[in-house]
């Protein structure tokens, strides 16, 4: 039975705990990977490709999307040496189409790629997991970051809440904290410091949703010419998590911001990375809705699942289970593709840390047996979804 998904890995380079032979072993594929070791804004040139690519098909496997080209800080601010900085970023795209890599995942989060306020949650079965808390939030923005009038951000009821578990908590615990909000970006060494963080905020303090709308526009309005003649599939994430952190603007969370994004750049090479995980965190989503109107859209897959509660802790759930609807939506998927005759690249977003693996150093949600679990469920969802319409 030919499947409508092509099942990838994530692999962070050299610098991963996993190699590239133990995702082959494991009957993997296709490969999502970035040139994680050139500076953001510089450009990926034809010869640092070559030799990541070659390494991956040395292999038998195939480089299928790279995740992600990283957008600057100036790019997303439109300041400074922005322009200089399109101008590289298109010349990377030109080097990865011309040794065929055509599928680009990018995000337009400023400052912080993801959050999450526990990365090591235990949930029912004991393994741990990633979970976003917002009352931890606040005090981390409140009375560890000390963000200058983060309280005007808040009602004085959160504040009190805050104010309470803050002083409730030990030391070692606000530590922990601390270090799980200041995550680096994924596949960095770099963890972000206070004063960094401080330093990238103030640059933003006078940029609201609509100017960073107006930017992302932009932005693709200036590369999507070159995007279209290269034959190349963008792939916007959605912000993760899907509403505002520590002040900063959002622009892709909800189905408004994508309607918005792709009314004002029409060019079906303007497509969406349809991220069930983080799209399923905001409560006013719908997620099928959002699939069955932009599919054509869709160039990438990631799948998984999250738990909601209404205080607006959310966390990582079994992929099959929580609150989006995995099998409506690989039913969805199946249809589209098999109508389309397409194929889609997917990865198993997230995992479970299970005890097994508990001291190796992989970076946060990307255990290996808690991935491989979660690709194993959905490749048999798929194939029994395709049984019972065979």
């Amino acid at each position: 039975m030919q499947t409508r998904i092509i099942k990838t890995m994530r692999w962070y380079g050299e610098r991963d705990v996993l190699s590239l032979q133990d995702l082959k072993q494991a009957g993997i594929t296709g490969i999502v990977t970035a040139l994680h070791h050139i500076p953001v804004g510089e450009i990926w040139s034809k010869n640092e490709i070559q030799k990541t690519k070659q390494k991956i098909e040395n292999l038998g496997m195939k480089w299928e999307v790279v995740e992600s080209l990283p957008v600057h800080e100036n790019i997303k601010k439109r300041t400074g040496n922005y322009k200089e900085l399109i101008a590289n970023y298109i010349e990377s795209l030109k080097n990865l189409a011309a040794l065929d890599i055509k599928v680009i995942t990018y995000n337009f989060m400023p400052v912080l790629d993801w959050v999450r306020t526990d990365h090591n949650f235990k949930n029912a079965e004991g393994a741990e997991v990633l979970k976003y808390d917002p009352v931890k939030f606040r005090v981390f923005d409140l009375f560890l970051l000390k963000r200058p009038n983060a309280e005007n951000d808040y009602t004085e009821a959160q504040f009190l809440e805050a104010k309470e578990k803050f002083d409730s908590t030990s030391e070692e615990e606000l530590k922990v904290l601390s270090n799980s909000v200041m995550l680096g970006l994924p596949g960095s060494t770099v963890d972000f410091t206070e004063k960094d963080l401080l330093d990238q905020l103030e640059g933003y303090k006078e940029i609201t949703d609509d100017i960073l709308r107006e930017n992302l526009i932009y932005f693709l309005s200036e590369i999507c010419p070159a995007v279209e003649d290269l034959g190349i599939k963008m792939a916007i994430h959605p912000d993760d998590p899907p509403f505002s952190v520590l002040g900063l603007p959002r622009v892709v969370s909800k189905a408004s911001d994508l309607e918005y994004i792709f009314k004002n750049v029409a060019s079906k090479a303007n497509g969406l990375c349809y991220c069930t995980g983080s799209l399923g965190a905001q409560p006013d989503n719908d997620l099928v809705d959002i699939f069955e109107t932009y599919k054509d859209r869709v160039h990438f897959l990631h799948l998984r699942n999250v738990s909601k509660k209404s205080d607006g802790v959310f966390m990582e759930s079994d992929h099959l289970n929580g609150d989006v609807p995995m099998k409506k939506i690989m039913q969805l998927i199946i249809e589209h593709t098999s109508s389309a005759g397409i194929k889609i690249p997917m990865r198993p977003d997230h995992g479970y840390l299970h005890s097994f693996e508990k001291e190796k150093p992989y970076y946060a949600g990307y255990s290996f047996i808690g991935r491989l679990k979660g690709l194993a469920e959905l490749t048999g969802l798929e194939l029994g979804l395709q049984n019972t319409t065979s």
